[in-house]
């Protein structure tokens, strides 16, 4: 049975093993210290917040998301990062993820919920062209 819940502390481990996967995925190199930070700002700081998606008890999913402000609709939530262990991938653990940061961001009176994902990143677009529209728009990074 899935099972969606905040992260804890307990799962830190099994956290790291699915971000270095994320990371992985987008070919992000990411030190011991970043890892370390990004539980910080997830389990402790309050700035992100983790769900994990749990399959008999075994962390197969997680998802980190923030809520924030726009000038033109109030607050927003934005879902940063969302992976599935291989093995559970098509069992529903993505959607039951977003659904969940959906019920959270409704609950708060949000009045968007929304993200990104590379063009090339075709088998998590089947599922986000089910459930969201594409907007069409184009991300630019500036360096600092």
């Amino acid at each position: 049975m899935l099972q969606i819940s905040k992260l804890e502390s307990s799962d830190r481990t099994a956290w790291q093993a699915l971000a270095q996967g994320y990371r992985d995925f987008y070919a992000i190199p990411t030190t011991a210290a970043e890892f370390d930070a990004a539980w910080h700002r997830i389990a402790e700081s309050g700035t992100v917040h983790g769900l994990g998606a749990r399959w008999d008890g075994q962390l197969v999913g997680i998802a980190h998301f923030f809520p924030h402000y726009s000038t033109w609709a109030g607050s927003v939530y934005y879902l940063q990062d969302l992976f599935t262990a291989p093995e559970a991938r098509g069992k529903g653990v993505a959607r039951a993820l977003i659904d969940e940061i959906a019920r959270q961001a409704r609950q708060e009176g949000a009045q968007r919920f929304y993200w990104m994902t590379q063009e090339n990143n075709s088998t998590a677009r089947l599922l986000y062209e089910k459930i969201a529209k594409y907007n069409g728009f184009i991300r630019y990074d500036y360096p600092l």
